[in-house]
């Protein structure tokens, strides 16, 4: 979905970054066709020299491992292009024992707050399956959060929580139904419960074989064309 939507809004004209913010999945690359470069954490140092930067502050404090800095301030190491989209890693969890994420969500929500962005400046977080970027106060800097439901009663349950954290912080929260087939919808829609859906994104065999073969995305699907429009503010 992430991958779906930053290639529509490149082809709208908007100036993309593409915020790999998932500290376990290594999918994203793949799908956008270019390789991983080195993450903002090991720029910093890793786990080790990011905690040094965190305890050389006051504790409570966020650490000053950035300034200020607008897209083209990025570290140039730590972006890759993928056809005009950019894309950029927080954190990846590479070896066995390593520790927990928890520098990880920091900095990501540090490296978010210090982006200084302009009208066709367009930045798209792709998060962990979950709550826990919620826990973590990470969406505090987002304008709004897209949900993805899958056809599955947890999907739902999970969903409902969301759009809780959402309301409590202030957060607009919309929806996107995946796999939504005319019978799975007419499904769905019975515990949508006062959720907004932006999008019904149809199961595509296309996307499905790409994704299971490995393959960079190629497919575009109309269906998307809503949430973009939502987040450049067409609809309002």
């Amino acid at each position: 979905m992430s991958a779906l939507v930053a290639l529509t809004l490149r082809d709208k004209g908007a100036n993309v970054l593409l915020v790999d913010a998932d500290e376990s999945n290594y999918g994203l690359y793949r799908l956008m066709g270019v390789p991983m470069p080195k993450s903002l954490l090991d720029d910093l140092g890793g786990k080790t020299g990011f905690r040094e930067k965190m305890n050389a502050v006051p504790r409570g404090m966020a650490p000053q491992v950035y300034g200020k800095m607008s897209l083209d301030d990025i570290p140039e190491n730590c972006l890759a292009d993928a056809g005009g989209v950019k894309m950029v890693v927080v954190g990846k969890i590479h070896h066995f024992g390593e520790g927990c994420a928890c520098p990880i969500g920091v900095l990501s929500k540090t490296f978010l707050s210090k982006l200084d962005t302009d009208k066709k400046d367009v930045v798209i977080i792709d998060a962990e399956a979950g709550v826990e970027h919620f826990g973590r106060r990470v969406d505090a800097e987002c304008d709004m959060v897209l949900g993805v439901i899958d056809p599955t009663y947890e999907s739902f349950l999970l969903a409902k929580k969301m759009k809780d954290m959402a309301d409590n912080a202030g957060i607009p929260i919309f929806f996107a139904l995946n796999k939504a087939d005319e019978a799975v919808e007419s499904a769905m829609a019975r515990h949508l419960d006062g959720m907004e859906v932006a999008a019904k994104i149809p199961y595509t065999q296309e996307l499905f074989i790409g994704g299971l073969e490995g393959k960079p995305l190629e497919v575009r699907i109309p269906e998307i064309e809503p949430i973009c429009r939502r987040i450049l503010g067409e609809d309002s």
